[in-house]
């Protein structure tokens, strides 16, 4: 019995992209008088996406609202389907564009993301395109002067109960996010395959170190700090830590650097095979334990338990209890070898937020410390 082809999974748009496209849409309304069919917005990673406008309205004549359909693709996003607007007004006297948070749209009430607390949740990513997409549309209209823009979602409060975000300290309604303005599913079993079928480009390309990173952003800053390397000797693991690390021994490489930030960083130094963010609770637990053994530190350690995110917990760290990061790579590197079963060299190098090398187990990489941050 022959098997069915497997579908392939259906890519599809972050709440950053929709929030970039209603904001287009209703400047050009706003400023053109029309409210266009569809808008083509210039995503972060510098590609082009033509998006559907939903429904569009003007409530004075410097005042002006549209909105889009959310579309995940075949991804199992929450806001799948969500309706993502933005109103937009003039700003006289200032070519500046301002974005703020309206009905639906979260803000940041505790430390610890991307954002400072009394930020609304439109993450950097977003706002990027939201400004980069409107400069487009004033400079195509000669238009002088700045915008105000409002991104709302209409039911944001209620898509919100259905995620961390009370968690992490955003309070009512949802974030815009998006690090790439695209979203693209995958199954474990279809990641998997992309890993196992990357390290095997690798070894045909004659590689046998890889650098394993857990996602774009830190794969970027890999490349920057081994740009000696070809594209084909970088992977992406996702979670896949243990996975990833299996493959990489079973295919022949010698070595495996695993370049990544603090958070995942934490998870894989306690062996945890799967790095997904529902061990954060319980990996901000144990590190605070660790605190306690490392730098004898009862207050300290604490903090870092109760901390919001690893990103909180990491500032805590790197002015109280720096040692720790050595520390965390050398598990991380154990753990990982573990993982391989042998026969394959593991170096592990965290980075800072800003992808500076913070520590390296190897001890090759130059580390920085507080005052060189300054």
């Amino acid at each position: 019995m022959s098997r069915k082809k497997a579908r392939r999974l259906r890519s599809g748009f972050t709440t950053g992209t929709a929030a970039a496209a209603s904001t287009m849409a209703a400047a050009g309304l706003l400023l053109q008088g029309t409210c266009p069919g569809q808008v083509r917005v210039r995503l972060i990673t510098g590609d082009d996406l033509e998006i559907p406008v939903h429904a569009c309205g003007i409530d004075c004549k410097d005042f002006a609202w549209c909105s889009v359909i959310k579309d995940a693709g075949d991804d199992p996003d929450v806001t799948n389907k969500a309706e993502i607007g933005a109103r937009v007004s003039r700003l006289e006297n200032t070519d500046e564009i301002s974005i703020c948070a309206g009905e639906g749209v979260g803000h940041i009430t505790k430390p610890g993301l991307e954002l400072a607390p009394g930020e609304p949740a439109i993450n950097p990513g977003p706002r990027h395109m939201i400004r980069e997409n409107l400069e487009k549309v004033l400079q195509e209209t000669g238009v002088q002067h700045g915008l105000q823009v409002e991104v709302f979602v209409p039911r944001g409060e209620e898509i919100a109960r259905r995620t961390l975000n009370h968690r992490l300290g955003i309070t009512g309604g949802i974030s815009i996010l998006g690090t790439t303005g695209v979203v693209r599913p995958m199954s474990h079993a279809a990641y998997i395959a992309t890993i196992d079928s990357a390290l095997s480009v690798a070894r045909a390309c004659g590689l046998d170190r890889v650098v394993c990173t857990t996602g774009r952003r830190s794969e970027r800053f890999a490349q920057e700090i081994f740009p000696e390397l070809a594209e084909e000797g970088f992977v992406q693991i996702g979670d896949y830590f243990a996975e990833s690390m299996k493959r990489a021994a079973r295919k022949g490489h010698k070595e495996a650097i695993l370049v990544v930030f603090f958070g995942k960083a934490v998870k894989m130094a306690q062996g945890a095979p799967h790095t997904h963010a529902a061990r954060s609770r319980l990996a901000l637990e144990d590190l605070g334990r660790m605190v306690l053994e490392i730098c004898s530190a009862a207050e300290l350690s604490q903090r870092v338990a109760g901390a919001n995110t690893a990103r909180e917990a990491f500032f805590m760290l790197q002015d109280e209890c720096p040692e720790i990061f050595e520390r965390v790579v050398q598990l991380m590197a154990e753990q990982a070898r573990a993982f391989a079963g042998g026969g394959i060299n593991v170096r592990a190098v965290l980075l800072d937020f800003e992808g500076r090398v913070t520590a390296d187990s190897s001890g090759a990489l130059k580390q920085i410390s507080t005052r060189e941050m300054a």
